[in-house]
């Protein structure tokens, strides 16, 4: 693992106005406080998948709406043993009520009758055909009152609160909500984000050669924003040039325009100028954190019926883009979409985490049993140990020890 240390005077990077760069803290709470939640709608349930929930998810009946069977066997009526009645108790169908001391074949999930106390089980009974009664053969017989049945309301009652606003539909929520009698869903429309691919020098095929090189980031960058919660509308490359930048940032109308390299003072770097030729403000300009210190973000003033938008600029090394997606655009994308923000989670470093003398460090490490293990191959140009990855950790200046407790980012998980 490359160790990231310097025998050079600790300093902070400045960007190119020559402030002092924020901190990593500083840049996430930036980007989450620099925008409101878009505006909610009520989708059908199977197009809510992957937005927020804009208001709290409640029971509008209570589960199980009735009493029904937990398994295959009989419905029974009181004690045993019981007279069979000649009928069987299947889901779907409301039934008559059980007379006491009578017993009929229950299928899991069917209503129970009136009058019925308890299931006995399949394996738990035998019936008698000649006398045509039911006996039950289990080691503590008896049938005890409410055995084997889902009472209704168990789960939850008329009204009940199941989720807060915030909450990520998933298909396990779309599945609460059905139950809990939901046709509909109210969400927070998902934010749209269009990627622009800086680079003369990137190919999308073939091997790399005579000074080019393959973009990495193409691939890599959408199914992510889509994980953070963005409908990416757009996937376009742009060339090195001043004017080109400058008209696609312009073109752009999507809620975020997430752009790749371009961002620091090199000779091809012209985001800044695009920036200012747009009429945008620099909220953040760099930050405190390595790799991806040179990341920014900028808001984008609305034109006519244009609301306004933000951008989000990445550097153009794999790892330091990866380290802007999570600084920058998930907390930008995550209020925008109306998500409750993951808390932190915190992780013992199963080995040693060199840190940065000065700045915040972003680590790939690999959760286990032991804790959070760091990878090889994390330079900021490299993807070898990210895609090894689960997590990134998050070390203060100076690094991590071994045993001791660190902040872990978990990795979007593309879907």
């Amino acid at each position: 693992m490359t160790p990231h240390h310097t025998t050079a005077p600790a300093r902070r990077s400045a960007p190119r106005g020559g402030r002092p760069a924020v901190t990593w803290e500083q840049a996430r709470a930036t980007a989450r406080d620099a925008v409101q939640p878009l505006p909610a709608a009520a989708l059908e349930s199977a197009d809510a998948l992957g937005h927020a929930l804009a208001a709290p998810l409640a029971a509008r009946t209570d589960l199980p709406p009735f009493d029904t069977s937990a398994m295959d066997g009989w419905a029974v009526a009181g004690p045993g043993p019981w007279r069979l009645e000649d009928r069987t108790l299947l889901a779907g169908t409301r039934p008559a009520p059980l007379r006491p001391g009578a017993a009929a074949p229950i299928a899991t999930g069917a209503r129970l009758p009136a009058g019925a106390t308890a299931v006995l089980r399949r394996e738990h009974g035998a019936t008698d055909p000649v006398t045509g009664t039911l006996h039950d053969r289990s080691a503590a017989p008896g049938a005890a009152p409410g055995t084997d049945i889902r009472v209704q309301g168990h789960e939850c009652r008329t009204g009940d609160p199941l989720l807060p606003a915030g909450a990520t539909v998933t298909p396990a929520v779309l599945g609460l909500a059905a139950a809990a009698g939901h046709d509909r869903l109210r969400v927070h429309r998902r934010p749209t984000a269009e990627l622009l691919v800086l680079g003369d020098e990137l190919l999308t095929s073939g091997l790399p050669g005579h000074g080019r090189v393959r973009d990495a980031l193409g691939p890599l960058l959408p199914p992510w924003l889509h994980a953070l919660g963005a409908e990416v509308t757009g996937h376009h490359r742009v060339p090195d040039a001043a004017a080109p930048l400058t008209e696609a940032v312009r073109r752009s109308s999507a809620d975020v325009v997430v752009t790749t390299g371009s961002t620091a003072a090199g000779p091809v770097d012209f985001l800044h100028r695009a920036l200012r030729a747009n009429g945008a403000e620099l909220l953040v300009d760099s930050v405190a954190v390595r790799p991806g210190h040179p990341m920014l973000l900028a808001a984008l003033p609305g034109t006519g019926p244009r609301p306004a938008r933000h951008l989000v600029g990445l550097p153009g090394n794999p790892l330091a883009a990866v380290a802007g997606l999570v600084t920058l655009a998930a907390p930008l994308l995550g209020r925008l979409g109306g998500r409750t923000p993951d808390g932190p989670h915190r992780a013992r470093a199963a080995a040693a985490l060199p840190g940065h003398p000065a700045d915040t460090r972003l680590v790939p490490v690999r959760r286990a049993e032991n804790g959070v293990t760091p990878l090889p191959y994390d330079g900021p140009a490299m993807l070898r140990g990210l895609a090894r990855a689960d997590h990134l950790a998050v070390l203060p200046p100076g690094g991590a020890t071994e045993g001791e407790y660190v902040t872990v980012l978990p990795l979007p998980a593309a879907g």
